[in-house]
């Protein structure tokens, strides 16, 4: 005979929580640029994303919202030796299997026992490779662009998107532009009326129509440009330092355009270079990894990445947003030594810096400058740049970044592409 056995129901006090509450719980510690570690520890990629953090995190994230029931707080304050075993430590885990589930984060699985025993040089069995790591999938970083981009525009207000406009005439696919004669390479957008007429003109109206190639007319279009964008985000120790994380904004910014070119520019594209005592590029997915360090501002090398990753990409307009708030205090010498000088503006840091602004200017290559300081020095050597390289220089701060960079990208125009 069955038996059925009834238990009493406990409910989940975490059962209304979708993936997307947890992301938006967890988004500073995501993009956690070293800011809360900036007197223990200093290193550029955070290698060490474990599970155990992770778990953490939205621990102190529940706590803070005041969302954890009274009697499991009250158990996790009373025995924190024993979490591991309570139902609260269960929840949580539950919850980050949800993210799993739904693709926000991608979990390693548990090293094997033979890694275990056979550690590497200099780690112990306890050290990161008995940890169960994670990586931030592509969907959280696309979620995390939506969201930041969707909160910069509402503080706009109404926006037009739109694309790249010129002044320039092209036979696309839209149809609000004037007619002409065909000419060969052109799209086929054939003007039916028009092209009718000119036959009618030429040889009048009799059955059949004379229809010969001259009579062939096709619509125009505004011609809309593509762009290539290197964002260069200074990564030095000062994007941290005076009390406050710049860098975190920057990184904010930078999802936000990306998933803006992505979803509304296709035909752009958009590279990232961090500069600190040297440059390097980076992908977009690591983006929310990426953390601040070294110390100085070597400005010239991350032009001379910029100019290097804009050569690969064949579209009509090229140009650099840099993101920085201190002067440039680094220089790579012919030898691949590296000169540095915080105090002041150094004579020969800046003269070669600006000698690469000009090599862009050369290069077509347009600097957009967003300062996210206003010192008398630093106001003067951005003034310069933006005079050589004819670019626009916004001084800002952490809070409005985005605002002024998405309005500047959004309604570019330019009055003629060569």
């Amino acid at each position: 005979m069955k038996y059925v056995k009834y238990s009493q129901f406990v409910a989940d006090p975490f059962e209304g929580l979708t993936a997307e509450d947890l992301m938006q719980m967890l988004e500073d510690f995501f993009l956690d640029s070293g800011f809360s570690r900036q007197f223990s520890e200093y290193y550029e990629m955070n290698s060490e994303q474990t599970m155990d953090q992770l778990h953490q995190a939205l621990l102190d994230a529940l706590q803070e919202r005041g969302m954890i029931p009274q009697d499991l707080m009250q158990q996790y304050l009373d025995s924190p030796e024993a979490y591991e075993k309570s139902r609260l430590h269960d929840l949580i885990e539950k919850l980050l299997n949800r993210l799993s589930e739904e693709g926000y984060v991608s979990i390693d699985p548990p090293p094997s026992p033979q890694s275990e025993a056979q550690p590497r040089p200099g780690m112990g069995t306890n050290g990161p490779e008995g940890r169960v790591r994670f990586e931030v999938a592509d969907k959280a970083l696309d979620f995390l662009g939506f969201k930041t981009l969707k909160e910069l525009l509402a503080s706009l207000g109404k926006s037009s998107f739109g694309r790249h406009d010129t002044r320039e005439l092209a036979t696309g696919i839209e149809s609000h532009g004037s007619t002409r004669r065909y000419e060969f390479g052109d799209t086929m957008n054939l003007d039916a009326n028009a092209t009718l007429l000119s036959a009618i003109r030429r040889g009048g109206l009799t059955l059949p129509l004379d229809l010969d190639y001259e009579d062939l007319q096709v619509r125009q279009c505004e011609y809309q440009s593509s762009c290539a964008t290197v964002l260069m985000l200074d990564c030095s120790h000062s994007m941290i330092l005076y009390g406050e994380d710049r860098f975190t904004p920057a990184k904010r910014v930078a999802l936000a355009l990306t998933h803006l070119i992505r979803t509304q520019y296709p035909g752009d594209s958009l590279q990232l270079v961090l500069f600190h005592d040297s440059a390097e590029e980076i992908p977009l997915g690591q983006l929310a990894r990426a953390q601040v360090g070294p110390y100085y501002t070597n400005t010239r090398e991350g032009l001379r990445l910029a100019q290097r990753v804009l050569a690969r990409q064949k579209k009509d307009m090229r140009q650099i947003v840099m993101i920085t708030d201190g002067k440039p205090s680094a220089l790579t010498l012919e030898d691949g030594r590296i000169y540095k000088n915080a105090f002041g503006l150094d004579p020969l840091v800046v003269s070669e810096t600006l000698h690469e602004v000009a090599r862009c200017r050369r290069n077509g290559i347009l600097i957009n400058t967003f300062m996210l300081a206003s010192d008398y020095g630093l106001v003067h050597f951005v003034q310069k740049v933006t005079e050589i390289c004819r670019g626009k220089a916004y001084f800002t701060t952490p809070y409005t970044l985005g605002q002024y960079l998405l309005m500047d990208y959004m309604q570019k125009k330019v009055k003629r592409v060569h």
